[in-house]
């Protein structure tokens, strides 16, 4: 049965509930910054806040009047009548564990820390909700370095909905010219024996299904037989083909496992994927250099990094790869299918602290987890841009106009996908368990 792994997975979904309602022709673009970003040193700059709070950089003007956005982002400024700033996004939850458990389920874990979940993350309830459509892809794909392919890495676990609704995992360097997907191409050896070796799954499931009472082996052939389509669907090679773009456009986005990955996941959205997270973690790949006072995610305590000098590699390659991607969504006419989303699980401490470096020995510059305040970038979703949602205080530490949460955010993508936010899954126990325990949609984004 080797190389229909997929099919593992739809079996996984044999016993679940089809739903009927057509879902729309939209889909989420979920850019995920493990570590936290400093919200002072990208979207919500402080130049008239103390030293110690405001830091290094400058902001700038952007093409559109009341956007500022940091001087190490300067291709984000030409684009900033396509997207929207939130800037007062908070929880409670300042541990790395709890914070991606608070944010990606929009629940407040059982614990503060660790990444499994006890509640579906968001992605995980998509693949539920849509498990009913079928457009040649799975409805849910990731995109991560190969040592971080594990669900439970960022907290993309589906917990009381089971293994069937984690994403479809792509590991690896889009930008490396061997860069392939596994589990979705047959092996050629695979490839020339599958009349056979379909015919011996048929074989092998109607003497199986002729004993069974429950329909369960017969839904089991219905699934086999969606794993061996999206083995061969022409549909998921093209889609994952980044060799089909122009030069010139994964020249744009960067050649960069960050850019591009931004890229696939425009190609797996126009595909017909609902929702794709890209993760965007170690810029130190795809030829660039370490960087001693540098940290491979953007957790920019003193001890782990030199937050400026950090930045000054991490910025230009994160503005590249984000604003391809938004221009890409609007040139390319997905502005109203495709909503982006770009966040981590918390903001960092507005103001900076100064310790010796584990791997530098000197002392230097850092911030700290602060899930008071953070940034949250989106575009596309027909909804409205160029524009900024809330504020922080002077000093950037908490919301002072429009408080909002994980929560608002999700509903807000919910509703862009056709999910009702207050529909029940059964969880464990069999106790009904609303999709989103409480939130509402951002009225200025509609």
């Amino acid at each position: 049965m080797g190389g229909l792994s997929l099919g593992d997975v739809l079996r996984l979904r044999a016993a679940g509930e089809e739903r009927g309602a057509a879902a729309p022709d939209t889909s989420l673009i979920f850019i995920w910054l493990p570590g936290g970003p400093p919200h002072m040193e990208t979207y919500d700059m402080k130049p008239d806040a103390p030293e110690d709070y405001r830091g290094e950089f400058r902001p700038i003007r952007t093409n559109t009047p009341g956007i500022d956005v940091c001087e190490l982002l300067p291709l984000h400024a030409k684009a900033a009548d396509r997207f929207t700033l939130i800037r007062s996004i908070a929880h409670e939850f300042a541990d790395h564990g709890g914070g991606h458990k608070r944010f990606l389920t929009g629940r407040a874990p059982a614990t503060p820390t660790g990444f499994v979940n006890d509640a579906p993350a968001v992605g995980s309830i998509v693949a539920k909700m849509r498990e009913h459509v079928d457009r040649g892809l799975p409805n849910y794909i990731s995109g991560t370095n190969p040592g971080r392919a594990a669900v439970d890495t960022y907290s993309f676990g589906a917990a009381y909905l089971g293994p069937a609704y984690t994403p479809f995992n792509v590991p690896g360097d889009p930008s490396e010219a061997d860069f392939q997907v596994r589990n979705i191409a047959l092996a050629q050896e695979l490839s020339d024996r599958l009349d056979d070796r379909v015919r011996l799954l048929e074989g092998f499931d109607r003497v199986r299904s002729a004993i069974d009472q429950s329909g369960a082996m017969a839904a089991m052939d219905k699934y086999n037989q969606k794993a061996v389509a999206l083995l061969t669907s022409e549909n998921a090679r093209r889609a994952f083909d980044l060799s089909q773009e122009p030069e010139s456009l994964r020249d744009k986005y960067g050649r960069h496992a960050w850019g591009q990955r931004a890229l696939l996941a425009r190609r797996l959205v126009e595909a017909g994927c609902s929702f794709v997270t890209m993760v965007m973690e170690n810029p130190y790949q795809s030829g660039v250099p370490r960087l001693q006072e540098g940290v491979y995610n953007w957790d920019s305590h003193a001890v782990n990094c030199h937050l400026f000098a950090d930045a000054k590699v991490r910025l230009p390659i994160y503005d590249r790869a984000i604003s391809a991607l938004v221009e890409d969504l609007y040139d390319r006419g997905l502005d109203k299918k495709v909503l982006l989303v770009v966040t981590g699980e918390f903001g960092r401490t507005p103001r900076i602290t100064s310790q010796n470096g584990t791997q530098t020995g000197v002392m230097q510059p850092g911030r700290d987890h602060w899930p008071g305040a953070m940034s949250v970038l989106l575009a596309g979703g027909g909804m409205r841009t160029g524009q900024v949602v809330g504020s922080t205080n002077s000093k950037g530490e908490h919301p002072q106009d429009r408080p909002l949460t994980p929560n608002d955010l999700w509903a807000t993508v919910y509703r862009h996908l056709g999910i009702d936010y207050n529909h029940t899954l059964p969880d464990h126990s069999g106790r009904p368990m609303p999709i989103l325990p409480f939130g509402e949609p951002i009225t200025e984004l509609l």
